[in-house]
């Protein structure tokens, strides 16, 4: 068997192998393939990429510049173990994630070319937690829900960059702290700017159900009765006659 690739099964018992590596002391897995040629490719890879670690890095502005120069040199392995293993070598720490740090935050690999930005306050959770995207959404697995890292920074889940929160130095792949202002932190009130004069709208939105004499009605009363309630009604049926919410003075608006 060749260095570093080991013969395994799986459940239904089809063969295939596994490679790793060990480095100052730590086995480290580099990923399976259906043959051993493949694993073997994945063996040899990683042991270039440390010998490449080894060497000057002056050639390389930043980390960054390094850790992307590594990504496109050292295939087949994978951008996020490339990464683990950068950062294992040069700071001793070995992550799971694609983690590499530095002296007041790290960097976080969310494919071969996106690097965001946390502080290392974050560490432990993101070292932990493995973040997707989908479309432009970025979030974590957590006991069996999708949560959007933007709620670590009290912003709602359908919050409008720009108008809810911003990033300060204008870079949205810097998530440390104090590059983040949450501009609008209160659920259902929204900013208004009418020639200069700012002032704020709440909204709530109201469940409920159609009758057949034409009234809606809502799925539960609503006894907060200091407050005014508009609600605005799209494709009402024809006969609707009136709105039946308990406890509120009643302003309805057909659109």
């Amino acid at each position: 068997m060749t260095q570093g690739v080991y013969k395994t099964q799986k459940k239904d018992g089809s063969v295939y192998y596994r490679a790793g590596i060990t480095f100052r002391n730590k086995h480290i897995s580099l990923g399976s393939a259906e043959d051993e040629s493949s694993a073997a490719a994945l063996y040899e890879c990683a042991k270039k990429l440390l010998a490449w670690c080894e060497k000057d890095r002056s050639p390389y502005e930043s980390a960054s510049l390094r850790l992307f120069y590594a990504f496109s040199k050292f295939r087949p392995l994978s951008y996020d173990k490339i990464a683990s293993i950068i950062n294992f070598h040069d700071n001793g720490i070995y992550i799971g994630t694609p983690i590499y740090l530095l002296k007041d935050y790290f960097l976080y690999y969310l494919d071969d070319i996106t690097e965001l930005k946390f502080d290392t306050d974050d560490l432990f959770y993101y070292s932990s937690h493995r973040i997707l995207r989908r479309g432009g959404h970025l979030y974590v697995n957590e006991y069996g829900m999708q949560t959007g890292i933007l709620s670590r920074y009290g912003i709602r889940s359908h919050a409008t960059p720009g108008v809810d929160y911003r990033f300060v130095n204008g870079d949205n792949t810097d998530y440390r702290y104090s590059n983040i202002e949450n501009i609008n932190p209160w659920h259902g009130v929204f900013t208004q700017n009418t020639e200069g004069r700012v002032s704020y709208l709440a909204k709530i939105h109201v469940n409920g159900y159609w009758e057949s004499d034409g009234d809606w009605h809502p799925a539960y009363d609503y006894t907060l009765t200091t407050y005014k309630l508009t609600i605005t009604l799209k494709s009402a049926p024809k006969g609707m006659q009136g709105i039946r919410v308990t406890g509120f003075r009643q302003t309805v608006k057909k659109e």
